[in-house]
């Protein structure tokens, strides 16, 4: 029998209307919409179906967005009789990872990443931070130049190891710009700069994550009933105590998504199930192993296709 993980995508996903057509389609998804409406209103949810885009994108809208249709498309997953051997989340997909390992109630991590979108986004002023994509250049070549740019007075740090030669590091404007022209020099492809709302997954997040310790202190968190491969460590992890402390070093710490998606490949998985908007995932899975077996879910099709292929009801 197939080893099946399921990968949750984060925030960048976000597209008008993801999830809908599913939602439409299936009880088990429209149900969690209809809470999601409940939690952050109405308009919540009008954003999600009808846009604009830009609002959207915005981080504290596209965090709860990108967890309401990703669990949508799980649930119906589970009604139709899809296993889940382990779950992972790229950074924002990580909530989700946890509500399907049953660790968070859907609930509790629709306000909880509501609220991590507020403080990442107070956490520095608007252009004084940056994230960029790095091409073609490997993580230890790469790092000797973050470290570099850092000593010199501009924080800048690795922040997202997708997968070989795709890098993004993150830090203050200068910094990245800084980190961008010497990584170049050093052989690097291309250097692109990243549209986000702040420099994700730095040191610059550091207050951010201290008032977060305070926000997870208002949710349950339980232990997880499948391992969750966490984004900070690339390791599993079931116990509560453990899951919080690690949502918070999450803020400021790298996604190992790389190193993530190749734990799951030595624990014997050999298919990957991508639940929410778009196949980003899917992509890097199949750049870190041409072998792996991946079906992105994000809409009608594309799960129909799924479940006929996994022997979903």
């Amino acid at each position: 029998m197939a080893k099946i993980a399921v990968l949750f995508p984060g925030q960048g996903a976000q597209t008008v209307g993801m999830g809908n057509e599913i939602a439409q389609s299936y009880d088990a998804a429209g149900e969690i919409f209809n809470q999601a409406s409940a939690i952050l209103g109405e308009e919540f949810v009008t954003l999600m179906k009808e846009g604009p885009q830009e609002d959207l994108t915005k981080t504290t809208n596209a965090q709860p967005a990108l967890l309401t249709a990703s669990i949508a498309i799980l649930n119906v997953l589970k009604e139709k009789g899809i296993h889940m051997d382990y779950v992972a989340g790229h950074s924002l997909g990580e909530y989700s990872a946890l509500v399907a390992a049953d660790a968070v109630s859907f609930q509790d991590a629709l306000k909880t990443v509501r609220k991590r979108g507020e403080l990442m986004e107070e956490a520095v002023p608007n252009g004084a931070g940056g994230m960029a994509a790095v091409l073609g250049m490997d993580r230890d070549a790469l790092k000797s130049v973050t470290d570099e740019v850092t000593g010199n007075g501009e924080a800048v740090q690795l922040a997202n190891l997708n997968c070989p030669g795709q890098i993004v590091i993150s830090g203050t404007a200068k910094g990245v710009e800084q980190a961008s022209a010497l990584a170049k020099e050093r052989g690097a492809k291309r250097c692109l700069p990243l549209n986000v709302s702040g420099p994700f997954h730095s040191s610059l997040m550091k207050p951010a994550a201290a008032k977060f310790e305070g926000e997870l202190q208002n949710i349950t968190i339980s232990d997880a009933s499948v391992p969750v491969i966490a984004n900070v460590t690339a390791d599993a992890v079931f116990e509560a105590d453990k899951i919080q402390k690690l949502l918070v070093t999450q803020l400021y710490s790298p996604v190992l998504w790389e190193d993530t998606v190749e734990k799951l490949i030595d624990l014997g998985v050999d298919t990957f199930i991508e639940a929410g908007p778009g196949k980003v995932l899917s992509g890097l899975v199949k750049k870190i192993n041409r072998r792996a077996t991946v079906y992105p879910v994000y809409d009608q099709e594309t799960l129909e296709l799924a479940l006929q292929k996994l022997g979903g009801e």
